[in-house]
């Protein structure tokens, strides 16, 4: 059975990625989705478009990045500190192909009072690694993302 603690952590994620969303206009312009948040988790996923393409016909890999980058913000955001991204590496492992949907889950690794880890891994629908991107985070103290 979940507390009450876990179910106010939970519903602030929420409301933290509805706050999120209604504003960001790169999520909005590649149709991007958060499937799934919860404190120090996120999942969203993006369908490859035919405008997604590099000249070899597959997914370009700075939207695999923005993708992963995606998932990587919102797991950050999900604990109501405002926190920005330091720094991160990524590893392109294989394509996304044309009406694919690609999903980045995000969970962190670990969170101190300013600097956090957080691994990103990007998938294909049959489950395959694409991706695979590490975030370092920085937290803005003293500054909410939604108000409590």
């Amino acid at each position: 059975m979940k507390d009450a603690s876990y179910d106010h952590a939970q519903h602030l994620a929420e409301r933290v990625r509805d706050t999120m969303l209604a504003t960001d206009r790169v999520a909005q312009t590649l149709g991007m989705q958060v499937s799934a948040i919860s404190p120090g988790h996120a999942s969203v996923t993006m369908v490859v478009r035919e405008d997604m393409l590099n000249g070899f016909g597959s997914c370009h890999g700075g939207l695999l990045a923005t993708l992963a980058d995606m998932a990587f913000a919102y797991a950050c955001n999900s604990y109501n500190e405002m926190t920005v991204a330091s720094g991160f590496d990524v590893d392109l492992l294989g394509p996304g192909k044309l009406g694919e949907t690609l999903t980045a889950d995000a969970r962190v690794v670990s969170q101190g009072a300013r600097m956090g880890v957080y691994d990103i891994t990007v998938t294909n629908p049959s489950g395959e690694r694409i991706a695979v991107f590490r975030g370092r985070s920085y937290r803005l103290k003293g500054k909410q993302v939604v108000p409590t």
